[in-house]
C-alpha cells in the first residue's frame, strides 16, 4: 500500500495578475446620484447581470464594437 502525498496547490501570484490587468485593461469611473446607483445595482441583482457587463455593453454599442 502506497501513501500518496496530497497534490500541491499552485496559485498564480497576485502580482502577476495585477501586471497583466494593468497592461490589458483600463478602469473607467463614473459618479452618479446615490439613488440612481442603488436602482441600477438592484435591477442588476434582480436580473442576475453584473454591473460591469451592462456598462461594457453600453460602451461597445456606443463605439460600434463587440469583442
Amino acid at each position: 500500500m502506497t501513501i500518496s502525498k496530497p497534490k500541491r496547490k499552485t496559485y498564480t501570484s497576485t502580482a502577476v495578475k495585477a501586471r497583466y490587468n494593468a497592461k490589458t485593461y483600463t478602469q473607467i469611473g463614473v459618479s452618479v446620484r446615490k439613488d440612481l446607483a442603488a436602482k441600477f445595482k438592484e435591477k442588476c441583482e434582480k436580473e442576475g447581470i453584473s454591473q460591469a457587463s451592462i456598462l461594457k455593453k453600453a460602451i461597445e454599442d456606443y463605439v460600434g464594437e463587440t469583442e
